[in-house]
């Protein structure tokens, strides 16, 4: 009877030890790669890209975004026509930037990367004055979502951090020296745009200027 009573007891443990296994998260094995693939939007076979370089504290690129880069991602990027790849280039005059990098980074290594982009440059003027990232997310996010980009936040800040390096590195490689600094690519030929962004009226001109041509 012990020796069936020690069997049960470690068959117990043994389940014990299985379920909590599976209920822990997987550990995802980050990369600046594989990040900047959770942090682009649309079909790469899309027959334009857009690279943009750009720091969610700054003003210029909150602009582009919110009346420029949304509309293109509504209209060209939802019908396969453009695929977006966005590229941290967080600036040394904004105190919160790089802080603001690594959230986004957190929520795209889970899937969350658009909303969390929408949210940080929609609430820009409100988290950018007061450093304040996690409650202004926390407002827009589920809170098992939340949970999630959390997580990542924090276990994995050296791989997010790594991303965002990357990022800067590749932006000194094509001469990025602002935010927001645009490259359209089409037809094997990679442009760059005028510094600080563009109007969605000149940028809806040239993207189907590229794609009649």
């Amino acid at each position: 009877m012990k020796r069936i009573g020690f069997f049960v007891i470690a068959g117990l443990i043994a389940g014990a030890a299985l379920a909590a296994a599976a209920a822990a998260p997987a550990q995802l094995h980050l990369t600046p790669e594989s990040l900047t693939a959770a942090k682009s939007l649309g079909s790469s076979s899309a027959p334009i890209r857009i690279d943009e370089f750009s720091d969610f504290q700054c003003p210029a690129c909150g602009n582009f975004y919110r009346n420029t880069l949304r509309l293109v991602i509504d209209n060209y990027v939802s019908t396969g026509k453009v695929f977006v790849v966005h590229h941290d280039f967080p600036l040394n005059m904004h105190s919160h930037s790089h802080e603001a990098a690594r959230w986004a980074n957190a929520a795209a290594a889970v899937g969350l990367f658009e909303p969390v982009e929408q949210a940080l440059f929609t609430h820009q003027d409100d988290w950018g004055e007061t450093g304040k990232i996690e409650p202004m997310l926390a407002d827009t996010l589920s809170p098992a979502e939340m949970k999630k980009v959390e997580l990542i936040y924090q276990q994995d800040a050296t791989q997010l951090d790594a991303a965002v390096e990357a990022d800067i590195e590749l932006g000194k490689s094509k001469n990025v020296n602002q935010t927001p600094s645009i490259f359209v690519t089409s037809h094997g030929t990679t442009q760059p745009l005028p510094p600080g962004g563009v109007s969605y009226a000149l940028m809806q001109q040239y993207l189907d200027y590229l794609l009649a041509h």
